[in-house]
């Protein structure tokens, strides 16, 4: 048995199981997340070193390039020219015009970035460059990793739009770089910083939910006529990313807050899943409706589309159990769920206002919220929450996640998620996809922690250090 850590199952490769007969994963499908392409059990190797609380070196001011100037990228860019201690160094994007609108958004707050653009590989120009301290990659997801990837080895820390990796073997790739390189892999998770999501977060550190039974999260969000619009998502990526994969794509944004609240990586980790697709009722449809007007859209009209609802149950190693959806193109009312529930106490978010319960049947009344909101309103809220909210960005939370990275790289503090919550959140995607392949069949949850998840302590997202950096607006 070869023990090479990222010697394990390549989707891609096998095509969905497609050239797999049910009775080979009949049975086994419990081990598929840890098992090779060449059907070989996969073990991990020992941690090379533990991402989980490293505190890299101060850097008093935090030089920035920017690699992806499409939808994410910009509103990066611009939280950045409104703190102190960070200088524009470099954009890229391969787009000419992408770049140098962000370049015109740089030199109008006082930053004179380098412009890389125009070809394939300008990226790694920029990677390569010796006066860039972190990169952020908003870019296509399958081109995220070898981005993150490569900066690492070039001394570099990133910061990955959502989700960091598409395939198993990406999410080792990220794991391994950040533990070898001693570099920070932090995925953007923006919903963990939203407020809701932040208070309920600080009333469960302080107990107020009791032990904790169960979380719910979701994206549940009308996306289709922007997959199918031509002027939307580059060269149609997010589009093909719908046609040829089957499970939740995108479960960061409801799992994130979820796996805070439960310190998973941090003394609990998840165990195994379950997860299920509908058929797709729509997407087909909308493309083929497109085509009989538009010759563009004819491959789209005959192509294989995922279900148009994932519903995904998660069990932890304590017990507890966590559910999260992804629809992305019904005409659904918008959520992301955010149900917490705990043996004295649950909130749900959406539809909003939010609501609580101390363990009663009923929520509890506008004006008992609001007293609650106040006794357990997180420091970083209290600091940065309204200047969040002036410079904008999803209500705010945008600017509270780019705040905080850069406050914590500023005073070496370890971020508030590292590369093993990037690796598991995005590993969820994957692992969905097995299930669903093989009728909804068990699949065990790789940890990227090796084994230190049972020692990892919960990071300080609540600002009990640092908060020094100041805003310009």
């Amino acid at each position: 048995m070869k023990n090479n850590r990222r010697d394990f199952l390549k989707l891609g490769g096998l095509t969905g199981f497609g050239i797999l007969g049910g009775g080979v994963l009949k049975g086994v499908a419990g081990e598929l997340a840890n098992t090779s392409a060449n059907g070989k059990y996969y073990q991990p190797l020992k941690q090379h070193f533990n991402m989980s609380g490293y505190a890299a070196p101060k850097l008093n001011t935090v030089r920035v390039g920017f690699i992806g100037l499409g939808m994410r990228g910009p509103t990066h860019l611009n939280n950045m020219t409104k703190l102190e201690g960070v200088e524009i160094k470099a954009v890229c994007d391969i787009r000419p015009d992408f770049a140098d609108k962000a370049l015109k958004m740089a030199k109008g707050a006082g930053h004179n970035p380098q412009v890389y653009s125009g070809t394939s590989d300008a990226w790694k120009k920029l990677c390569d460059s010796k006066d860039i301290d972190l990169v952020f990659i908003a870019t296509p997801w399958d081109m995220h990793v070898p981005m993150a990837v490569y900066a690492m080895q070039q001394g570099k820390h990133v910061c990955i739009e959502v989700p960091a990796a598409v395939t198993l073997e990406e999410c080792w790739q990220l794991v391994e770089t950040s533990e070898q390189t001693r570099q920070h892999c932090m995925m953007m998770e923006n919903c963990c910083y939203d407020f809701f999501e932040l208070l309920t977060l600080n009333m469960a550190r302080q107990g107020f939910f009791g032990e904790l039974v169960h979380g719910e999260g979701a994206y549940i969000h009308n996306l289709l006529g922007l997959n199918f619009d031509k002027d939307g998502y580059y060269e149609m990526w997010r589009l093909r990313e719908n046609v040829r994969r089957d499970g939740n794509l995108y479960p960061t944004h409801g799992l994130g807050p979820i796996c805070q609240l439960m310190n998973i990586n941090r003394g609990e980790k998840m165990d195994y899943l379950v997860s299920m697709s509908g058929k797709d009722f729509i997407m087909a449809g909308k493309a083929k409706e497109l085509a009989a007007k538009d010759n563009f859209f004819e491959p789209y009209a005959y192509a294989h589309y995922r279900g148009n609802m994932n519903t995904t149950s998660i069990r932890t190693n304590t017990g507890r159990t966590i559910m999260i959806q992804h629809d992305v193109t019904s005409p659904n009312v918008y959520s992301r769920i955010h149900k917490v529930v705990g043996t004295n106490g649950t909130a749900l978010k959406y539809p909003e206002p939010g609501k609580i319960s101390n363990g009663g049947e009923d929520w509890l009344n506008e004006q008992e919220i609001k007293a609650l909101t106040e006794k357990y309103q997180p420091p970083i809220v209290k600091k940065v929450g309204e200047l969040a909210k002036k410079v904008g960005g999803h209500g705010g939370m945008d600017f509270l996640m780019d705040w905080r990275t850069i406050d914590c790289l500023r005073n070496g503090l370890p971020l508030d998620q590292d590369v093993y919550d990037a690796a598991l959140w995005s590993a969820i995607a994957p692992l969905t996809e097995q299930s669903v392949a093989n009728r909804s069949a068990t699949v065990d949850v790789p940890d990227f922690t090796s084994g230190s998840w049972e020692t990892n302590k919960p990071v300080d997202i609540l600002l009990k250090e640092g908060g020094n950096t100041q805003v310009k607006l």
